[in-house]
């Protein structure tokens, strides 16, 4: 088996297990949003940093709905550079992220493991999908010139 069709499985077992860490921490923020305050909190604090929490989370979640579907488009699937650092990027998250929910960090930590681990795979996939989007329309353009 090649080294493409290793990367496949790999990585979408480490983006499924990213998702399915990203959704148990959405499930059970609670635990994780009292870490975040001190001792004796008012409800007007944690509405705040819960507040922070589902925003950071839901930014998760809208770049994995991005990745997966030029995942499963295709789009990125066979590129070897782009399923290995996916599949890094989100093993370091899902551990990263294992550790942000039982060891209950501070929520900013969880900004710095959005940032380092999870964007930089969703930007790249983002880039790889818009150069074969606009390759494509430009084919088709120039196919379309020579018609004429």
């Amino acid at each position: 088996m090649s080294a493409v069709g290793n990367l496949v499985p790999a990585r979408f077992l480490t983006l499924t297990a990213h998702l399915v860490i990203v959704i148990t921490i959405f499930w059970s923020r609670e635990n994780n949003v009292e870490a975040c305050l001190p001792l004796d909190f008012t409800q007007e604090q944690y509405d705040n940093e819960d507040t922070k929490l589902v925003v950071a989370l839901s930014v998760t979640l809208g770049l994995f709905a991005i990745e997966l579907a030029g995942f499963f488009s295709g789009v990125s699937m066979f590129n070897c550079s782009q399923g290995l650092l996916s599949t890094a990027a989100h093993a370091s998250a899902s551990v990263a992220l294992l550790f942000f929910l039982f060891e209950q960090w501070d929520c900013e930590f969880y900004w710095w493991i959005l940032a380092f681990c999870r964007s930089v795979a969703g930007h790249i996939g983002l880039f790889l999908r818009s150069a074969v989007f606009s390759l494509h329309l430009l084919r088709s353009y120039s196919s379309s010139q020579c018609l004429d």
